[in-house]
């Protein structure tokens, strides 16, 4: 799906997409970020990497998962905003220094609220993929997603 204008419960259906840029990674921004919210050697410096589970620098899971944030703001133009109401995540690989990051955003499931009728709830599953359109990251996530006003 691809459009500029805000989007609602009522335009959403099973099956849309939402693709969006890109984001590349440098080392700089890995170490950073995990100095400052995740300070673990195989995030922090690149020499000790090399000798641990990960064989080399790799991003913090939470950086692939702020990445991603920025990523689906960016092309998810839900009115009222990206709220989420839980999920599960999954690190099926490291996100490395040169990655370019993508997310495609794919509508699973579309359940209006009978208690609330201004709102829903919407079962996305986000995907973010490197350069080579392998999975970094899964993330499933329920969402408030509000109907359109008036």
């Amino acid at each position: 799906m691809s459009l500029t204008a805000a989007v609602y419960l009522e335009d959403l259906t099973v099956g849309d997409e939402f693709r969006s840029g890109e984001h590349r990674l440098d080392e700089t921004q890995i170490v950073d970020f995990a100095r400052q919210f995740d300070p673990q050697p195989f995030h922090t410096d690149a020499e000790a990497a090399r000798h641990t589970f990960f064989q080399g620098l790799a991003a913090s899971g939470w950086h692939t998962a702020a990445i991603t944030m920025k990523l689906l703001v960016q092309s998810v133009p839900l009115g009222g905003g990206l709220i989420g109401a839980g999920g599960t995540v999954e690190w099926p690989r490291p996100t490395r220094p040169g990655d370019a990051l993508r997310v495609v955003c794919k509508v699973l499931e579309i359940k209006p609220s009978r208690s609330r009728p201004d709102r829903g709830m919407v079962t996305v599953e986000t995907l973010t993929l490197n350069q080579r359109d392998e999975t970094c990251q899964r993330l499933v996530t329920q969402m408030v997603v509000l109907r359109r006003p008036g």
